[in-house]
């Protein structure tokens, strides 16, 4: 890998890192594309390029995986789920949940606490990290 390539995937990195700590904020493409310092389509472009799927993608689906958490593990609502991960529609939420999980957010509660985790915390979590866009 060229040096070039290199500077490219840092700059992605440090976007794709302020999205995975401010994954709750309302965060804007073209904001993450200057912190990588590219225009907003060779952002989106090279985001997929390096880590498969688009940078709206990505957000999703890490907001899911935090639902998923808070699913299992708290006494919250599917609504303050819903906000306390950084969507603003219950539908778009819901939607969103369904698709990359393959079951509804209450669906999904129900069968994790028919299941309760009987594997160790480690495995329980990567079988249980949503796959990448299932189409």
């Amino acid at each position: 890998m060229g040096r070039e390539n290199e500077l490219v995937n840092l700059r992605l990195l440090r976007a794709r890192n302020h999205m995975d700590r401010r994954y709750a904020d309302p965060l804007d493409v073209v904001q993450l594309a200057e912190l990588a310092y590219m225009t907003r389509a060779h952002f989106i472009r090279e985001f997929k390029r390096v880590f498969g799927e688009t940078p709206y993608r990505y957000l999703q689906r890490r907001r899911v995986e935090r639902a998923m958490f808070l699913l299992r593990h708290r006494d919250m609502s599917v609504t303050e789920v819903c906000m306390a991960v950084g969507f603003s529609s219950l539908g778009t939420f819901s939607r969103t949940f369904s698709e990359i999980v393959g079951r509804s957010p209450s669906a999904f509660r129900e069968r994790a606490r028919r299941e309760r985790q009987i594997a160790p915390t480690s495995f329980a979590m990567r079988w249980g990290r949503p796959a990448g866009d299932r189409r």
